[in-house]
């Protein structure tokens, strides 16, 4: 059943991705008054998330932002669909990397890199980044359940000969690269949440206690690897910015939990002054009042 569906779907998404810029938006605006107005998506989950990091706006300025938010996620959604056949020079003049120097800077130490994400603005046309920077890339993807889709989403987002790996096999995969020899920069989207039973660390995010994940930090301090945080902004409908931010290239000398609240820290400023282009869908803050593990730091 999955093999037809997908069957019957991949053809749409083709044709879709080769629609004109103009006719992508209008279908983006339509599949927004679907999912918005008729369907009503995650509504419950994305109000719920909204008003939990920001408990002193109104509900006024709640369902302002929660509309702009599924506007862009639709946006996303079908910029994703157009990953299919976009070109490489239309992908790069639409996420547009600027002061490359900053990346270079640390790429000149002959080191793999780690560079944190979070779910904000257009984290799958990242990919665009090797093109400027003339330096391999290694998407990490959480795997979808659906095996037909997952090798859509496979295909999507290994465009370009970019290399993915499955977030379960990161860190035999980056060692194996660190013993032969490869340097890469592994690009780790870290705001999720992570299961209740690897709950080992507890800090604030956009001021609720929760776990977070903390296998970029992990990485980059068993291996020695830089670490950055790949900042995103959308200009326009269509158009992103991002920057490399260097959180440290020397990440044994760092506190403990220092690297992951940096960047948790760079990305909460991100959220706070345009919340709209954050991935409200996620039940990011499912935990906030569970039980902690035990041996669970907290701070």
């Amino acid at each position: 059943m999955q093999l037809l569906v997908y069957y019957f779907v991949y053809p749409i998404l083709w044709i879709i991705s080769k629609l004109p810029w103009r006719l992508l938006y209008l279908l983006s605006t339509f599949i927004y008054i679907v999912v918005y107005h008729i369907i009503g998506y995650r509504k419950k989950v994305v109000t719920k998330n909204l008003s939990l990091a920001f408990p002193k706006k109104s509900n006024n300025e709640i369902n302002k932002i929660r509309k702009q938010f599924y506007k862009h996620m639709c946006d996303m959604f079908l910029e994703m669909i157009k990953s299919l056949s976009i070109s490489k020079e239309e992908m790069t003049k639409r996420f547009e990397i600027i002061d490359p120097h900053t990346f270079k800077e640390v790429q000149s130490k002959n080191k793999s890199i780690i560079v944190l994400m979070g779910h904000y603005a257009s984290y799958e046309w990242a990919i665009a980044a090797q093109f400027v920077m003339d330096f391999p890339i290694v998407g990490v993807y959480k795997q979808i359940k659906n095996k037909y889709f997952d090798r859509l989403a496979h295909r999507i987002r290994g465009r370009f000969d970019t290399r993915l790996i499955k977030h379960r096999n990161v860190i035999k995969e980056v060692t194996r690269d660190k013993v032969n020899g490869k340097v890469c920069a592994y690009g780790l989207l870290s705001d999720q949440s992570p299961k209740l039973k690897n709950a080992l660390y507890w800090t604030d995010f956009m001021d609720i206690k929760v776990p977070v994940i903390t296998g970029g930090e992990v990485l980059a301090k068993r291996l020695d690897m830089p670490v950055m945080y790949l900042k995103v902004e959308k200009v326009k409908r269509g158009y992103y910015q991002a920057k490399f931010i260097k959180i440290t290239d020397n990440a044994k000398s760092c506190g403990e939990h220092y690297i992951t609240k940096t960047y948790l820290s760079l990305l909460e400023e991100q959220i706070r002054k345009a919340p709209h282009y954050y991935l409200w869908t996620h039940r990011r803050w499912k935990h906030r009042n569970a039980l902690k593990p035990k041996g669970a730091i907290i701070n």
